[in-house]
C-alpha cells in the first residue's frame, strides 16, 4: 500500500512534467483517476451547464464511481507512464 501510494504521488508529480500536453478526453480521464484514487467517489452535485469545465470533470469522475482508490492510482500511474513514453 505505501509502495503504491508513493508510486501514485510520483506520477503525480511526473504529469507536470510530460513531454506533450495530452488532449482534453485523456486529461478528463487523468482528472477523474486522480480525483478517485486520492479523495474516492465523486460527491455533491453536478455543476450547472454554465459551468462547462466543471461539468466535464464532474461527469469524468462520476463515470468512474465505484473504483476502488487502489486500482484508480494503479490505473493513474500506469496512464501517466504510458503519457511520458
Amino acid at each position: 500500500m505505501a509502495d503504491l501510494t508513493k508510486s501514485f504521488e510520483q506520477a503525480v508529480a511526473d504529469s507536470k512534467n510530460l513531454p506533450d500536453r495530452p488532449d482534453n478526453s485523456t486529461l478528463l480521464k487523468l482528472y477523474a483517476l486522480y480525483k478517485q484514487g486520492s479523495a474516492g467517489d465523486v460527491d455533491g452535485k453536478r455543476p450547472g451547464f454554465t459551468d462547462m469545465v466543471g461539468r466535464a470533470k464532474w461527469d469524468a469522475w462520476n463515470e468512474i464511481k465505484g473504483t476502488d482508490q487502489n486500482t484508480a492510482m494503479q490505473q493513474y500511474i500506469d496512464l501517466i507512464n504510458d503519457l511520458k513514453g
